[in-house]
């Protein structure tokens, strides 16, 4: 099973992405994790095609489960996808994750990606999770809908969650396809 979890900057794409490739016994693979570099150096802006090389490389695995939405590799994880989780959350419940994990990882300094850290500083800018949560989740929920619809991608079972209370029920019916 190739299982990819998308969704909206803060809608816990790589929790759940966790919890699938726990429960199936996959690995996972966080795209933000191949993406950062140190210094908060993104690779999609400055070595677009090590990125690229690195997922692919990633996904030749015969299972797993990646959680991302990066437009450079997106057609290629979604055709060797087997299944897709899309995290469709109202605005409200995405806004209130994001701001909160923002400003828990603020405080805790938690380390995310090669030693990067949430900075208070770094939530005034329009990159920002949260801005950026905010500014693209109408876009992105129609594009994402949009493309689901192509016929190159009519292969994926798609699992549409509206409610973060569908998660177990979802993550339930992977196990059992997947025989768990």
């Amino acid at each position: 099973m190739r299982i990819v979890v998308v969704g909206t900057s803060g809608a816990g794409k790589t929790t759940l992405a966790r919890r699938i490739a726990d429960r199936l016994q996959l690995p996972h693979i966080e795209l933000d994790a191949i993406n950062w570099q140190s210094e908060w150096r993104d690779l999609t802006r400055h070595d677009p095609e090590e990125f690229v090389r690195r997922v692919t490389e990633a996904i030749q695995a015969e299972g797993w489960v990646v959680d991302g939405n990066y437009g450079p590799v997106r057609e290629r994880v979604w055709k060797r996808a087997t299944h897709l989780v899309w995290l469709d959350y109202e605005r409200a419940v995405i806004m209130a994750r994001v701001i909160s994990r923002s400003l828990l990882r603020a405080f805790l300094r938690t380390e995310l990606w090669a030693g990067n850290r949430e900075r208070w500083r770094h939530m005034l800018h329009p990159s920002h999770p949260i801005r950026w949560a905010w500014s693209t989740w109408e876009r992105r929920r129609r594009e994402t809908a949009e493309r689901l619809l192509q016929t190159g991608y009519a292969h994926l079972v798609v699992l549409r969650l509206r409610r973060p209370r569908e998660v177990s029920r979802a993550v339930d019916f992977l196990a059992e396809a997947a025989g768990v």
